[in-house]
C-alpha cells in the first residue's frame, strides 16, 4: 500500500452501455488500477438485459439513470475498500456512452450542490430527475422527428454540413423533440438536459457539467464548424432548449474543482480538477493516441473507422465530431454494419471454416485479384446503403460465383476499399507519416492486415485497446492539467506504450488500388441506382 499510496495519478471513468468502469493511471502513463460495475450482474434489481430495457415497440430503448448514479457509489466503495489513495488524484475526466440523455427535474441544481457526505448519491438523488428512464444509442423510435429536423434545415445534406450528421434516430436533438412533443408536462419540469458524459461530469463537480463539443457534435444540434448550438436545429426540436442545453466547451476544458462531497467522503483532494467528460468514440481516439493524418480501423462484428480530419466535408453517410484532443481539427466516424460475422460467412463457405486456410487464399492470390471485384452484403450495409453478394469480373460484366481463393479476396480486398473510399468523402487523406492502428479481432490475421496495408498505401500497427475509453479519459485528463498552456496532446501522451508495427505497403501496391478504387466506386454507385431506381 505505502508504493501506491505515493502514485500521483489521474482517473479516467468510462459509463458505457453495459458498465461503469475506471482506471487510475500514474505520471508515467502506466494503468496501476481497475475496477468495473456490471448493471445487469451487479445491479439486478434494474432489470436490463445488457444494460438496457427494449420496450414492446421494438424500437424504444432506455437505461434507468439512477442504475448510473448508483454504480458509481458502488465503484467508489469498491476503490475505497481496496485501499485506494483518492488524495493523490491530480485530476478526472471521463466518457459516456455517445447519443443517450439524461433530464435534470426543476430543483435538482441545489440537491447537487448541497449533497451530504454521509450518504450515498443515490439516495440523495432520487428524485432529481423528471424522466426516471433515458433514452440511449441503441434507440430507433424518433424517424418522424428525424424527418422534422431535416424538412426545418434544408434538408438531409444541409443538416450534415451544420451538424457533421444527417439526422439519426438515437441522436439526442431528435431524442429532445419525441420526448417534448410526447411527455411536454416532463419537458416542462426539466432544468437541464446533459449527455450521459456532462451528466457524469456533473455528478463529481456538483453542479451542472457543460456539454463538450466533441460529444456534442453527436446530437444534430451543434454547428460543428462555429462550435454553438444552431438556432435552426433547437427551434426544430424543442423551446427554451438552449438554456437547457448549457454553453458548450472546449473537450479540453477544466470545468471546475471536484465537488466538497468526494472531498469529506473519499478524500479527494480539493484541488483535485474535473476535465470535461466525452463520448466514448472520442475518447477511444485519445485513448489509442491517433495524431493528424491516422486512421484506426477497429475489425470487429461490425468495422468501425476513426479518422482524424484537418478540413472534414460532411456527406450523408459517416458522422464528423469536433476533434477532442485538438480543438482546430476533427473527427470522423464511419460504421460498417458487414464486418467479421461477414468474413465468418466467408471463410466457412470457402475455407472449410478455418482461419489458416483463408490466410493461405490470401497469401497465393495476387493484389488486386486479377480485377476481380466483390460486395458482400448478407444485411443491409450503413454504408453506403446495399444488401447482397455482387460479384464482377475484370470487364465489369456481373458473375454469380468466384473460384474460392477468389472469393476470399474479393471480400477482403472489397471491405478495404470501400473502407477508404467513403473516408475520402468525408474529407481524409493518406499522408507520408499516416499510422494505421487496427483493433478487434481479424485484427490478429496479419494477412488480413497486410491487405489493409496495401489498400490504404500506409503502414500498420496493432495496440491493446481493450479499455481505450478508460484509458483516453485519463489521458485527457492529464491533457486539461496542462491547458492553457499550449502543450499538445501527443507531447502530454508521449510516455505511453508505443503500439506494434505489423504490415506495411507492399511496393508496387498503390500503382494496383489506384485503378481498382476507381471502378470499386463507379460499381458501387451502379449497384446503389439498380436498388434505388433512377434519382427523382
Amino acid at each position: 500500500m505505502a508504493e501506491r499510496a505515493a502514485r500521483r495519478c489521474c482517473l479516467g471513468w468510462d459509463f458505457s452501455t453495459q458498465q461503469v468502469k475506471v482506471v487510475a493511471v500514474d505520471a508515467e502513463l502506466s494503468v496501476f488500477y481497475e475496477d468495473s460495475v456490471q448493471f445487469d450482474r451487479d445491479l439486478v434489481e434494474f432489470g436490463t438485459q445488457g444494460g438496457v430495457h427494449v420496450h414492446k415497440d421494438g424500437l424504444t430503448v432506455t437505461s434507468p439513470v439512477l442504475m448510473w448514479v448508483q454504480a458509481l457509489d458502488i465503484i467508489l466503495e469498491k476503490m475505497k475498500a481496496s485501499g485506494f489513495d483518492f488524495s493523490q488524484v491530480l485530476a478526472l475526466s471521463g466518457a459516456g456512452q455517445q447519443h443517450g440523455s439524461v433530464y435534470w427535474k426543476t430543483g435538482a441544481s441545489q440537491v447537487l450542490t448541497s449533497l451530504s457526505p454521509g450518504l450515498p448519491l443515490r439516495e440523495q438523488l432520487q428524485a432529481c430527475f423528471s424522466i426516471s428512464n433515458c433514452p440511449v444509442w441503441m434507440d430507433s423510435s424518433t424517424a418522424a422527428q428525424c424527418r422534422q429536423l431535416e424538412a426545418a434545415v434544408g434538408g438531409a445534406q444541409a443538416l450534415s454540413r451544420l451538424t457533421g450528421s444527417r439526422a439519426y434516430e438515437r441522436f439526442t436533438g431528435n431524442q429532445i423533440a419525441k420526448i417534448y412533443q410526447q411527455n411536454p408536462e416532463a419537458y416542462s419540469h426539466t432544468e437541464r438536459i446533459s449527455l450521459v458524459s456532462s451528466f457524469a461530469a456533473s455528478l463529481f463537480l456538483g453542479s451542472y457539467s457543460p456539454v463538450d463539443y466533441s460529444d456534442g457534435s453527436g446530437m444534430n444540434l451543434l454547428q460543428i464548424q462555429d462550435k454553438v448550438w444552431s438556432q435552426a436545429c433547437l427551434g426544430a426540436c424543442a423551446p427554451r432548449l438552449e438554456e437547457k442545453l448549457g454553453r458548450p466547451v472546449p473537450s479540453c476544458s477544466v470545468v471546475g474543482p471536484i465537488s466538497s462531497y468526494f472531498v469529506q467522503r473519499y478524500g479527494f483532494p480539493p484541488g483535485c480538477k474535473v476535465v470535461a467528460f466525452t463520448g466514448d468514440n472520442p475518447a477511444s481516439l485519445a485513448g489509442m493516441r491517433l495524431e493528424e493524418g491516422d486512421i484506426a480501423v477497429s475489425l470487429g462484428t461490425s468495422d468501425t473507422l476513426f479518422l482524424w480530419l484537418q478540413e472534414p466535408t460532411p456527406a450523408l453517410e459517416g458522422h464528423i465530431f469536433c476533434n477532442p484532443v485538438d480543438p482546430q481539427h476533427y473527427m470522423a466516424l464511419l460504421c460498417f454494419k458487414n464486418g467479421s460475422l461477414m468474413r465468418e460467412k466467408i471463410r466457412d463457405e470457402s475455407a472449410s471454416g478455418s482461419w489458416s486456410e483463408f490466410s493461405k487464399a490470401l497469401q497465393s492470390t495476387e493484389m488486386g485479384n486479377g480485377g476481380n471485384l466483390g460486395f458482400y452484403f448478407d444485411v443491409m450495409e450503413i454504408t453506403p446503403e446495399i444488401i447482397g453478394r455482387h460479384r464482377f469480373s475484370a470487364e465489369n460484366r456481373e458473375v454469380s460465383a468466384f473460384p474460392r481463393e477468389v472469393e476470399i479476396r474479393a471480400l477482403i480486398e472489397g471491405q478495404f476499399m470501400a473502407k477508404k473510399i467513403h473516408a475520402e468523402a468525408l474529407g481524409y487523406r493518406v499522408m507520408p507519416k499516416t499510422k494505421i492502428l487496427a483493433t478487434g479481432g481479424a485484427s490478429h490475421n496479419r494477412d488480413i492486415l497486410q491487405v489493409l496495408a496495401d489498400v490504404f498505401g500506409a503502414p500498420v500497427y496493432i495496440i491493446d485497446t481493450a479499455n481505450s475509453a478508460c484509458v483516453g479519459s485519463a489521458y485527457r485528463a492529464f491533457h486539461g492539467l496542462a491547458a492553457g498552456t499550449d502543450m499538445p496532446f501527443a507531447e502530454i501522451v508521449k510516455l505511453a506504450p508505443d503500439p506494434r508495427l505489423v504490415a506495411t505497403p507492399t511496393p508496387g501496391a498503390s500503382q494496383v488500388y489506384e485503378a481498382l478504387l476507381q471502378r470499386y466506386a463507379m460499381l458501387e454507385q451502379r449497384i446503389l441506382s439498380q436498388t434505388r431506381g433512377p434519382p427523382e
